[in-house]
């Protein structure tokens, strides 16, 4: 478990301000804590930050730094503002796009994460995932939530618990197989993680969870793949037929949630055709549903179209979704280079792990627009990259 003196001064920075710095990091470390309890005070602590890091910037006269994949997110900021002022309510999608404000969570930890606080931070997320993972697993276990009631951890919503725990469990696999240290404590955390994130009932965090694991066994070892239908077999024998057949229903074409799937791809396909360059507007799928809705649908109308890719070419438009698959290349290239490099291998792990998972998982899901999802997810993907400069390197005002 991490300690007051790793997290402020594992690696203590030898320039001025030292307040400042000491209290952009730990807002920092709040952030990754915080957002598997309260999206609140995970996003006041990221003000936190970002007031810290600004007034550093500028007190020191820094040149701003961000990893690579930043700039296709940038770009793809821009165009949701595009196509929020032509949506038929720029008023209502202006107030959606406030969450690309959350993007500013890269720099912020590119920032603060250097040196080896980003495997402190690992440490941080996974044992509050601990913490989560206990309580959801106690919701199913104890108080006996369902298919009904689901399980919903610390968090508001069964399915941000489910893919928050989803992006835990696979960090927490990465340190298993790569990490130096601390391996200890995420073996003992990972079968509450595993446990949890299928008492949610929650295919699509299932699904990415296993891909996730499948990614990590095959980098370490490809014949450790093995072990998955292993794995698979022990949880069809101990676990209930209420979630067994759950999950069996993945496979099973009749079943209503998976029709209206098939619909909400042929919805999505003629939103694009009928606004291709700026979709029909954030946060307009909802208003906009109606009118797109197809025959085969189940549900009269639904938020979103339950597919990341497919969403954001509807709601933003085809070359949003170009920007998109920019920053998931870029990203997922660099990862894999810094891994094959051997450096901060465990970090790099982790992040493929994270980008694995929530793409198998949004296939089935909008997990990309989930705020929670989307913080966890910038911050696992900035470490590995915020973890090669060195912290002894600041510079002097």
């Amino acid at each position: 478990m991490p300690n007051a003196h790793a997290l402020s001064a594992a690696h203590p920075d030898t320039g001025s301000y030292p307040r400042l710095e000491q209290a952009g990091l730990l807002a920092i470390f709040g952030v990754g804590a915080a957002l598997q309890f309260s999206i609140a005070v995970a996003q006041s602590l990221l003000a936190i930050g970002v007031a810290c890091w600004l007034v550093l910037v500028l007190l020191r006269r820094e040149r701003i730094e961000v990893p690579r994949f930043f700039w296709p997110l940038l770009v793809y900021a821009g165009l949701t503002i595009v196509s929020a002022a032509f949506s038929p309510e720029p008023s209502q999608s202006f107030l959606d796009t406030k969450q690309l404000v959350l993007f500013l969570i890269v720099p912020i930890a590119y920032r603060f994460m250097k040196g080896d606080r980003g495997i402190t931070m690992i440490t941080v997320i996974v044992s509050a995932g601990a913490v989560s993972a206990a309580a959801g697993i106690f919701q199913y276990g104890i108080l006996h939530y369902d298919i009904h009631n689901r399980a919903r951890g610390t968090l508001g919503h069964y399915m941000t618990f489910s893919g928050i725990v989803m992006l835990v469990m696979g960090i927490a696999l990465a340190r298993i197989l790569f990490g130096k240290r601390d391996r200890l404590w995420a073996a003992l955390v990972m079968p509450a993680l595993a446990v949890a994130v299928v008492v949610t009932f929650t295919r699509s965090a299932t699904v990415g969870a296993c891909v996730a694991a499948a990614l990590l066994l095959s980098l370490k070892d490809f014949r450790l793949m093995a072990l998955l239908p292993i794995v698979v077999a022990i949880f069809l024998g101990l676990a209930g037929p209420d979630l067994t057949s759950r999950f069996a229903s993945i496979f099973d074409v009749n079943n209503p949630t998976n029709r209206d799937r098939v619909a909400m791809l042929k919805e999505g396909e003629r939103m694009v055709r009928a606004h291709p360059l700026v979709g029909v507007g954030p946060n307009m799928v909802e208003v906009t549903y109606a009118d797109y809705r197809d025959a085969g649908a189940v549900e009269r109308i639904n938020p979103h179209l339950h597919n990341v890719p497919v969403q954001i070419a509807a709601e933003r438009g085809l070359p949003a979704l170009v920007a998109w698959l920019w920053f998931v290349v870029i990203v997922m290239t660099d990862l894999f280079a810094k891994f094959r490099s051997g450096e901060r291998s465990a970090l790099a792990a982790a992040a493929l792990a994270a980008m694995a998972s929530m793409l198998a998982a949004g296939l089935f899901e909008y997990n990309f627009g989930d705020s929670e999802f989307l913080m966890l997810l910038l911050l696992l993907i900035t470490l590995p990259f915020a973890a090669s400069r060195s912290p002894a390197a600041e510079p002097q005002p």
